[in-house]
């Protein structure tokens, strides 16, 4: 299975597979895919997917991520504002009928230091695949009270929309337009480890 959210955590914790890996998958009630866009140039809009599956290969001795895979549903995009987000699920955004899911797939990562993280890997919306950088943070690892094993991160990156097809706009007459081009996003993840 692809699964986005799944590598954006990858990206914060990088480095390559090693034997002492374990395998995590998202806990989808403690993540959080998240983005924000620029509304008319005085604001941002934020917006988040409700839908998404993941998992990815974690050394906790070497704070590094050997795999990961994710894929979100586009359907499942959610502003907190139904017309909005009906425009956002149509041809002239996501197309979500013809292009129903968001996948990302972990190329490399490496470490910052301190726990910080650089990933890149292949994003793909609309059938259209680019390379995308996040950088984040590992924030640990805890063992919650029903015996499951968590890890944490947090992730953040850029995305042009253009790039992937969507390029509807409308112009503002004092200047500029009502959505802006640079989508930044916006990652919380929790994964619980695989029995």
């Amino acid at each position: 299975m692809k699964k986005v959210l799944a590598l954006l955590m990858v990206f914060i914790i990088g480095g390559a597979g090693s034997a002492g890996a374990a395998t995590y998958v998202l806990d989808k009630s403690h993540c959080n895919i998240g983005f924000s866009v620029k509304h008319m140039v005085i604001s941002n809009v934020k917006g988040k997917f409700d839908d998404f599956e993941g998992s990815f290969d974690f050394d906790e001795a070497k704070k590094s991520i050997g795999s990961a895979q994710a894929v979100i549903k586009a359907v499942s995009i959610n502003t907190s504002d139904q017309k909005r987000d009906d425009h956002l699920r149509s041809p002239e955004f996501f197309g979500v009928e013809q292009f129903p899911e968001i996948t990302f797939a972990l190329k490399n990562a490496r470490s910052l230091g301190g726990g910080k993280m650089q990933v890149s890997g292949d994003l793909t919306i609309r059938g259209v695949t680019k390379s995308v950088t996040l950088t984040g943070e590992f924030l640990g690892t805890a063992n919650d009270p029903w015996g499951n094993k968590r890890a944490g991160f947090t992730a953040e990156g850029e995305v042009v929309r253009a790039d992937y097809g969507m390029v509807w706009n409308k112009l503002l007459d004092g200047g500029g337009v009502v959505v802006g081009e640079k989508i930044k996003l916006q990652l919380e993840i929790e994964g619980i480890l695989k029995k």
